[in-house]
């Protein structure tokens, strides 16, 4: 299924509302929408394998672009748009992208496009930006007429790049037309999430972000209607849970943590007894924060442990996560093994890196070999990591403890700095945490953490010897911060994920 099954039966609903422009596309809408520019992309002399890219803020356009090439059998790279004229460059010359459509807003991101060689077609919304043509323009010059053949295309999404440059993900398209065959995504989750023609989905991340996106295409893919946020802020999450009846979402902790710090009387003005399903992923969630979810929104919340890659995922229910707090559930897709250094498995309770063994290789790194290569096991050529590590209980549920980039070593121990940030954000006064490894002349690193005041906390050595203590009051002592630091911002992306390669960056310029 796709839109243009719906275009057929429900074609005045609406398939994606955008309510701070207060815009929305129906999906007779979305379906000629994109069906005229799938024709313009193949007058243009693109065929499927071909890869065309967007640069945009969310935008309901996104959605026309991300069908057209998904009923061509084009891969379609999603930019961050927030980064430098130079890493947008990258990207886009990475992924070998041909043709560009680009936000009229996120000009400045593509301010040295002319050094990229291969794109050969620029095309705006939203506005002029010169040497590209109208979008509107470009879709009232093109055929209307029903494609005869529409191979299903693609994502091609390069990673956030928390822990060093973006790396392009690409695997295989799915063989088949659009109307006969699903992603991987809407396969695994719309039948366990329970996906339909009454889902209202509220996106509240950027779109260039695989889960957000590809949770879009699944709620399209099954009829339902896709509510956007132009950017997250948790009030207004709230407000549109209320006022769409939001019946399905996806979240990160940290969305989930900014909700609750929100005053009690905010909280509870808002009826979100419309949720049926509030799905979180990308980061760990502290096992506190999910029980405080569940005590104000039900049990609702479920939990996937996923990555771009899509190596295998695992899931946890709100039942099975109250009884097993901390994990990220069992494997939905792949089986799951851990491993240490050399590769040899590991028993249960033991932490090592986290492995899904499937029966094909699922991705590989878009020009790197030696990067793809790494991601798989050395002596199961089967079995890919995305480098987390993490621990298996004795009835095979999944703990994560960290990203192997961000463990801490001190004085030759291994600390992971999850378990003092789970135990640090469930203090009054911590609005934001991250804890790193800084440099140290006797123990090699030392654990420092970063923390972002709540309103209404003042910075002080009294504040930060309490919240050391209280780290230690939780967890052993040597997981602790020995030191904290407070900044008025850490450095997130907007999807929640903490930038802590830039925290590092900091500190090292320091020694």
């Amino acid at each position: 299924m796709y839109p243009g099954t719906f275009a057929r039966t429900t074609p005045d609903k609406p398939a994606i509302i955008r309510p701070a422009t207060g815009t929305q596309v129906t999906y007779r809408e979305l379906d000629e929408r994109s069906t005229r520019l799938a024709h313009h992309l193949r007058d243009l002399g693109m065929r499927p394998g071909d890869i065309v890219a967007m640069v945009s803020a969310n935008d309901l356009r996104c959605f026309e672009l991300y069908w057209a090439a998904v009923r061509s059998g084009l891969y379609i790279t999603a930019v961050n748009h927030h980064l430098t004229a130079s890493e947008v460059n990258y990207i886009l010359d990475d992924c070998d992208a041909s043709v560009v459509f680009a936000d009229a807003g996120c000009a400045p991101a593509l301010a040295a496009l002319d050094e990229v060689d291969g794109v050969h077609t620029r095309i705006a919304w939203g506005g002029e930006i010169p040497g590209f043509a109208d979008y509107e323009d470009v879709l009232s010059a093109s055929s209307s007429e029903p494609l005869t053949d529409q191979p299903r295309g693609q994502d091609f999404l390069y990673s956030s790049g928390t822990t060093g440059r973006p790396k392009g993900i690409k695997v295989p398209r799915p063989d088949g037309q659009v109307d006969e065959v699903l992603d991987p995504y809407t396969t695994a989750f719309a039948p366990m999430y329970g996906f339909g023609p009454d889902t209202v989905y509220l996106s509240p991340a950027p779109l260039y972000h695989a889960a957000p996106l590809r949770f879009c295409g699944t709620t399209n893919s099954t009829g339902g209607t896709v509510v956007i946020m132009d950017r997250f802020d948790p009030e207004q999450a709230l407000s549109y849970i209320e006022r769409f009846g939001v019946t399905h979402s996806q979240w990160v902790p940290t969305m989930f943590i900014r909700m609750l710090k929100l005053p009690k009387e905010i909280r509870e003005s808002y009826d979100v007894s419309s949720i049926r399903v509030a799905i979180h992923a990308a980061a760990p969630c502290p096992a506190e924060v999910k029980a405080q979810m569940m005590q104000w929104w039900g049990p609702v919340i479920h939990e996937y442990y996923a990555s771009t890659e899509a190596p295998g995922s695992t899931f946890i229910g709100p039942t099975e996560a109250l009884a097993h707090p901390g994990s990220v559930g069992r494997p939905l897709v792949g089986e799951v093994h851990i491993c240490d250094d050399t590769g040899s498995e590991l028993p249960a309770g033991e932490i090592g890196t986290i492995y899904f063994a499937r029966d094909k290789r699922m991705f590989a790194y878009h020009k790197d070999d030696a990067k793809t290569e790494s991601a798989y096991h050395p002596e199961n050529p089967l079995w890919a990591t995305t480098g987390d590590i993490g621990y298996l209980d004795d009835e095979g549920f999944l703990y994560l403890t960290d990203r192997k980039a961000f463990m801490i070593i001190s004085g030759g121990v291994n600390i992971y700095p999850q378990e003092a940030e789970n135990v640090l954000i469930g203090h009054p006064a911590v609005y934001d945490v991250g804890v790193i490894g800084v440099p140290d002349p006797e123990m090699g690193e030392s654990v420092k953490a970063c923390v972002q005041l709540a309103d209404g906390y003042s910075p002080s050595d009294e504040l930060a010897d309490e919240l050391i203590t209280y780290v230690r009051s939780q967890i052993a002592a040597y997981k602790a911060p020995r030191s904290v630091d407070f900044l008025e911002r850490l450095p997130r992306t907007p999807t929640g994920k903490l930038v802590k390669g830039d925290l590092r960056k900091i500190y090292a310029a320091r020694g």
